[in-house]
């Protein structure tokens, strides 16, 4: 799914209403992105069946870059860092980043979302 202001789709579903505020950010800005556009397989069977695989959040084609978003504490996100990890071993040539809980928030605080900072993300919009 694509969305920019040439191109008017019907939104996508997201998973979490973070990806929703990312997605209205980039839109205010008029970058162009993709949600979830491509699949990357990490593991297969002895078969050649995939048996595991990693989508990114977003794709911003302007600058070749996929945006993982993560709202999950810390010491949660070790499985995400490793499909990550394995992702960049596989497939060298694919610019990625982890914006993660922190990041998030100083992004939304930033662009004079806070309010909706604390409520999405779990923390106090206050704290620094």
């Amino acid at each position: 799914m694509t969305t920019t202001e040439s191109n008017q789709q019907t939104p996508p579903v997201f998973v979490h209403p973070i990806e929703a505020e990312f997605a209205r950010i980039l839109d205010y800005y008029h970058i162009p992105w993709e949600y979830e556009p491509r699949t990357f397989a990490l593991h297969w069977d002895d078969e050649g069946n995939i048996t595991e695989a990693f989508s990114p959040d977003f794709y911003l084609p302007d600058s070749d870059l996929y945006v993982e978003l993560t709202t999950l504490r810390p010491k949660l996100i070790t499985k995400k860092n490793r499909k990550l990890r394995r992702l960049r071993e596989l497939y060298p040539d694919i610019n990625i980043q982890l914006w993660k809980r922190q990041d998030l928030r100083d992004l939304m605080i930033k662009f004079g979302i806070d309010e909706h900072a604390a409520k999405l993300l779990g923390t106090d919009s206050q704290e620094k």
